[in-house]
This record gives C-alpha cells, structure tokens and sequence, in this order.
C-alpha cells in the first residue's frame, strides 16, 4: 500500500495513539516570542500533532521501540512525510498510552512499569513538539506487570490502569493517592473509561462489564453478556449536557456489533450487528455523534450513534489489524493505527441528508390542493384548466 496524503507509514507497529491537546501545544509549540522576535510578524499556527507508540517488542527484530510524534495539517488532510520526533525506549515496548487532556504529558505502560513523559518543544529550525523521558518516577506503577489499559478522567484529576493479571487501579492525579484497588476485576483488563462527570468507571475484560462507583471506590453494577457474546472495549459518551450513556464492542460468530446501555438503570437499551468482522479497536467523538469500529481486516468504519447505521467505510485503511482509534478533541478527524505501521487521519464528512424534505412534501401538497381547488371552481388559464377536466 503506497502511502498518501494522509496515510504514512512510521516503521514500526503501533499499540497506541493520541491527538496532543490544544493546551499542550499553546504552551509549549508557541511559548512567548523573545525580544528579537516580537516583531518579526509571524503569526503562523503551528498545526496539530499525534503521539505514537510502538515497536518490535523484545528481541532481536531490528525494529526499534519508540514513541513518535507526527504532525498534521487539517487544512490540506496531509501526515507530516516523517515523525518530528522520535524517542527511542530502549529494550522496553511501549504499549498503550494515555495522553494528559490538561497537556502535562502522557503516561505509557512497559513490559514492567508505566513511564511517564514530558512534551519538549524544539524551537530550532521547524518549531516542532517532541517528548523526553521524565525525571517524574511514578513510585505506584513500577514493577506491577504489562497494564493493558491506561486512561485519565476528563478533567486529569484521576488516572485508572488496568493490568494483564486482572488487577484494577485507580490514583488521584497528580498526587498518586490510591483511591481504588481492585484484585481480580477481571481475568484480565481489556478496557477502561470514566463516564463524563467522572463518577463512573467501566472496565471490561473475560466476563461481564464491570461499573465503579468511583467516590465511593466499589462495584455498583455488573452489565451481562448475552449467549455467545464477548464483550471488547467500552466507552462511555453524552446524548446531551446532562444524559450519558455507555457503549459496549460485542462478538459473536455472525460479527461485531454495537450494544447501547443506561447509564442510569445500567441495563441494555439496544444492540446491533455493524461488520461481519471482529472489531478490535472501538473509539467515540467528543460530541457523542459519531463511533468509530476497526476490524481485524484493517476496515475502518464511522457509524451513528443515534441509529448504529454506517455512514462511512474505509476498506482497508490498514493491511493489519487496527490497534488503536482516536477521534480528535473536536471530532473533525479519527486517528488509526496499526501494526502495519501504518498511520491515517480520516476528516469526518458532513453527514448527507437522504430522501425528500417534509416540509417540500408538505409545500407540493399544498399547492396541488390550491390547483384543484382553482380547477374545480373555473378559475384556472384556459390551457390548464383543460388538464383537470
């Protein structure tokens, strides 16, 4: 697959992706002008960035582990052709990621540990945002095994890990304080998210949906499966400012579907089948509109959420499977990555209203009554009265 505008190839699989916060770039790709430049006259922005992680793991592979950073520009949809930067992590794959939405960094799960980074501006030559390797040791995530999902609240006031061995932990941030600490939650963690206003946590994993009350650090529902189901990854998302709801990636042998849940009685309030293809990456827009699923044969979809109807397909957006799915924080674009390597930015398309307008429907009614009527009662042009005899 040759690569376009606005799909590269990166050189080496990725596990995890994120769009760097506006917050992030404002203090650091644009820091105030020194003296000699503040009237230089130059108001350029500096575009958008994505953060990604991946590599070939341990062993001998020839391919490097590393985090990358990439730009991309939303006026003419194009991938920078190279990373901006790249920070090599030695013998250690970073897997999944979790990128501050305040903009401090992002937090990224090893083999062993989670590590954190800081943004480092690189003010020469083309003003472009890289990471380096905090000074920061996370003292709690050291030596707890692969996390296999990583997430913060919206407002970075709380992050939540979850491991391979099944154990669920959530801290405060950034003081660390252990809020929740759960053996067992699953066989193993799959995926986790916090509701909007941050009460709730969903984790998923073998077995039933699990629901955390998280002031009060326990499980307050368990959303079961139905026959064959098994459920993949969960997300949470607003209908309005005040409704949210929860979305559950779910397989059976007939294919990926989409289940709806209340968040209020936690019970199920619709499902269906969306691709006949396991689904093993699932994400959903800021603005509650739109989901994302990627399939292992690389497809890439955008479904409603209002209906589950597809609106967009991307047959293969990817020759692998999609590991990770983005939308960016204003919803205009999804960000796809997979171990191929490959890396897409796919620009949201106006939905297009089908079929006919009811109020032209209404309109052509209603002139059709007032011809008939003028018909009936003689008062038409000769030549169209003609038409209605």
């Amino acid at each position: 697959m040759a690569d376009s505008a606005n799909s590269k190839n990166y050189g080496v699989p990725i596990y995890g992706a994120g769009w760097v916060p506006p917050s992030a770039l404002r203090s650091a790709v644009e820091p105030p002008p020194a003296d000699d430049e503040k009237d230089d006259g130059d108001k350029s922005s500096p575009g958008s960035y994505v953060v990604l992680s991946g590599g070939g793991g341990e062993g001998n592979s020839g391919i490097r582990n590393a985090l990358i950073v990439a730009q991309f520009d939303f006026d003419s949809n194009v991938l920078s052709d190279e990373p901006v930067a790249r920070l090599g992590t030695g013998g250690d794959l970073p897997y999944r990621m979790a990128v501050h939405p305040g903009g401090e960094g992002l937090i990224c799960s090893l083999p062993k540990s989670c590590r954190w980074f800081d943004w480092d501006f690189q003010r020469a030559e083309n003003r472009s945002l890289g990471l380096i390797s905090s000074e920061r040791v996370l003292e709690p995530l050291q030596d707890i095994g692969q996390q296999l999902a990583l997430t913060f609240n919206n407002e970075g006031s709380l992050l939540a890990v979850g491991g391979e061995d099944g154990k669920l932990r959530v801290y405060k941030w950034p003081s660390m304080e252990n809020i929740l600490d759960q053996d067992n939650a699953h066989a193993s963690v799959k995926d986790l998210d916090f509701s909007p206003d941050g009460k709730f946590l969903a984790s998923v994993g073998s077995g039933p949906c699990r629901i955390w009350d998280v002031s009060k650090s326990t499980s307050v529902a368990s959303l079961k499966k139905e026959n064959d189901e098994i459920f993949g990854s969960c997300k949470f998302s607003p209908i309005n400012d005040e409704n949210q709801v929860l979305y559950i990636i779910t397989m059976r042998d007939q294919g990926g579907s989409v289940s709806k849940w209340s968040t209020t009685t936690w019970k199920r309030i619709k499902s269906k089948r969306v691709v006949r293809d396991p689904i093993c990456a699932f994400n959903v827009s800021a603005n509650g509109k739109l989901l994302a699923v990627g399939t292992i044969e690389g497809d890439v979809l955008i479904v409603s959420s209002n209906n589950f109807q597809v609106h967009n397909v991307v047959k293969k957006a990817h020759l692998g499977l999609v590991t990770t799915l983005k939308f960016s924080e204003d919803s205009r674009a999804l960000l796809s990555a997979s171990m191929d390597s490959r890396v897409r930015v796919t620009i949201m398309k106006e939905e297009k209203k089908s079929g006919v307008s009811l109020w032209i429907v209404i309109l052509v009614l209603l002139i059709a009554i007032a011809v008939f009527y003028a018909a009936s009662n003689g008062i038409l042009p000769v030549e169209l009265n003609s038409i209605f005899k």
